[in-house]
């Protein structure tokens, strides 16, 4: 929570606002407008007689966010005079340049929502520097600086804007950040959702309504037309974004901890994202779009995302008088079933070389590890790759460095990182530090278990392809429904992509013969199925027996199907906690539709204008006619029929349910 003088601060810099617009009749005050290259958002920046920036933000006509603030107030400084400058920028900074820029490119992601991504924005930039007769104002060091420099950068897209803050190279500004004064105050009571770590979503609820902190994404729903969302990009340094507002109010601050300015640094985006559907959120790129490309001779041609089987559910599954157990046995069925139907990975889990907690098991020579070699060959032989499960202790009590460098050399796929330790500032680094390693060693990495959330690396680090920013719904019985998933596809999503574990197919009443939470999932077969689509995620990670998918052949062929990268996706329809229509289109050229739905049974309507002109041969898969989340699980029917970009699907999705469609060119 911010403390009184924060907020002091906040509600002065409003105030000020007020008073310099209310007075704007005898004094101008600076002001300055960005807009989208569509020319239907308008983000303004405006400069108050006393010299506190704030910015608003207007889409399609319409004000969503009014005056906020900007910027940072500074922790006290004992070495100033009594006049020393708590915020920067203040009446002591004066905008000496504001640039403006056009970029219309294109992103051609290794792997992603789509194969082309355009680039478009206009960026502003407003240089400030701090006034010549204040320079001993700020600080010690910055006595006799001739350049004390700080920079306001903002983009505006069509489908939402960004803004930072940076302290270019050579600047004299070091100084230690009490707060960020950041803050979003929205033009009506909206609703909102917000990520809630491994529980359901907070949400819907007014924003009057919030009290205390909330974590990221923060989804809204201004009007029938009009959605938002709250995220970070390109987070460097500091903590990761955590957000804090008072019962009452639309306001909405940052409340991540302090972090100091320096020459070179630059301030994580602080995005607004827009759409007219909740689905033109969740199929955004401007979160990746602000990060950086990888740097200039990086070679990530070897990462190759797909669907990955995973042997941590199998452990203890039945089968005609054969046992699945997490060893070399059912590993090789399952790296010979994953061959078979395309799937690229088997994901190893915990405890493979010794009791993941245990401060002894050796991440390189404990316990199973010579099997582990063998079937990494194994599995290169068959085209399918091995993923490794990594413990934060094992991580930590062996040299990281020497651990991934020989996963790399045995030739694994990946490594999923579990339980990582560390305050948020601290896990972020790690999880930095763990990237570029795994990169190093050209391995895919997955972060499960409390990670930080996703602020677009996938651009600048695309081995990096899922992680559990999510409660993975086989875990979570107890707060994981049918609304769960159609939330937080609208909310977690939205950050990038996800590890949810979807596509258990032994849905039958009663406990299962699992090891591991042998509780009932509460969806139907359909449904897992065209979860696994929904979801974005560069490992979709399915935790099923390969005999249990071979039940439902029209099933197992969609999930064959998904083949990545994708060349385009789109969301065609939904709304948040009630359903979800998507759309992938297949490297292969086949296109994918994936429907679900809440508790409630409903009939959907889905046109086909995203095909291109021709006959094309749709295989439907929906909910049998008795088929129910809770009482009927494992019903389903199947249908065949020829269509083209002019017809209309009519789905039936059964309470909780599901459809899948494959669409191929005749």
């Amino acid at each position: 929570m911010k403390n009184l003088s924060t907020r002091f601060i906040l509600m002065a810099v409003l105030l000020a606002t007020v008073f310099s617009t209310s007075a704007s009749t005898t004094k101008s005050t600076p002001s300055y407008t960005l807009t989208s290259p569509d020319k239907q958002l308008r983000l303004t920046l405006n400069q108050s007689a006393n010299g506190h920036f704030t910015y608003s933000l207007t889409a399609d006509g319409v004000v969503l966010i009014e005056a906020s603030p900007l910027g940072y107030q500074l922790a006290p400084n004992t070495t100033a005079t009594s006049e020393a400058v708590v915020t920067v920028p203040s009446r002591d900074w004066e905008v000496v340049k504001a640039e403006q820029k056009k970029v219309n490119t294109v992103w051609k992601p290794v792997w992603g929502k789509r194969s082309v991504v355009p680039n478009r924005y206009q960026e502003l930039t407003l240089r400030l520097r701090l006034k010549g007769a204040s320079h001993a104002t700020v600080g010690a060091a910055d006595k006799g600086a001739t350049s004390t420099t700080f920079f306001l950068v903002a983009r505006a897209y069509n489908d939402g804007v960004a803004f930072r803050y940076e302290v270019p190279d050579g600047s004299q500004l070091k100084e230690t950040v009490g707060s960020e004064l950041t803050a979003y105050c929205f033009a009506g009571d909206y609703t909102a959702w917000f990520y809630n770590g491994e529980l359901h979503n907070i949400g819907p609820e007014r924003l009057t309504e919030t009290s205390g902190e909330r974590l990221p994404v923060m989804t809204i729903k201004a009007d029938n037309k009009a959605y938002l969302a709250v995220h970070e990009a390109c987070l460097g340094e500091g903590e990761p974004l955590r957000l804090h507002s008072v019962k009452g109010e639309q306001v909405f601050t940052v409340a991540s901890k302090p972090q100091t300015l320096h020459p070179g640094y630059q301030s994580a985006w602080r995005v607004l994202l827009y759409g007219r559907t909740p689905g033109a959120l969740i199929d955004s790129h401007l979160i990746e779009l602000l990060n950086p490309d990888p740097e200039p001779g990086t070679d990530f041609s070897w990462v190759q995302p797909g669907v990955c089987l995973w042997d941590w559910r199998i452990d203890g599954a039945l089968w005609d008088g054969y046992k699945y157990t997490m060893s070399y046995p059912s590993w090789i069925r399952m790296i010979d079933f994953a061959a078979e139907n395309g799937f690229k990975h088997l994901v190893l889990d915990a405890n493979w070389y010794g009791p993941e907690f245990d401060q002894s098991s050796d991440p390189v020579k404990g316990d199973k590890a010579r099997d582990v070699q063998n079937l990494i060959k194994y599995g290169k032989e068959k085209g399918v790759g091995v993923w490794l499960y990594l413990n934060d202790v094992g991580g930590r009590n062996y040299p990281i460095e020497q651990t991934l460098e020989q996963y790399g050399r045995w030739g694994a796929a990946g490594v999923k990182y579990g339980f990582m330790n560390g305050n948020p500032a601290e896990k972020q680094q790690t999880t930095q530090k763990i990237t570029r390693l795994c990169a190093q060693n050209k391995l895919l990495v997955n972060y499960h278990d409390g990670p930080v959330h996703p602020y677009g690396q996938l651009r600048t680090w695309p081995n990096a392809v899922t992680r559990e920013y999510c409660k993975a719904q086989l875990d979570g019985h107890q707060i994981f429904h049918p609304k769960t998933f159609v939330t937080s596809v609208f909310v977690n999503m939205v950050a990038g992509p996800l590890d949810m574990n979807n596509g258990m197919f032994d849905l039958r009443q009663g406990r299962t013969t699992r090891v591991d939470n042998n509780q009932e999932v509460p969806s139907t077969v359909v449904s897992e199925a065209a979860r696994t689509l929904i979801v974005f995620s560069g490992a979709t990670i399915i935790p099923d027996i390969p005999e249990y998918y071979q039940k439902y052949p029209a099933l197992l062929r969609f999930l064959s199907a998904q083949q990545m990268p994708w060349k385009a996706s789109q969301t065609l329809a939904g709304e948040i906690g009630s359903h979800i229509v998507m759309m992938r289109q297949a490297k292969d050229g086949a296109y994918l539709i994936g429907a679900a739905t809440n508790e409630e049974a409903r009939t959907l309507e889905v046109p086909l204008t995203f095909l291109p002109r021709g006959s094309f041969t749709a295989e439907i898969v929906q909910d049998g006619p008795d088929g129910h989340y809770l009482t009927n699980r494992e019903t389903c029917t199947v249908s065949t029929q020829t269509v083209n970009k002019k017809d209309v699907l009519t789905l039936s999705l059964a309470a909780g349910g599901g459809a899948c469609v494959r669409i191929t060119r005749q």
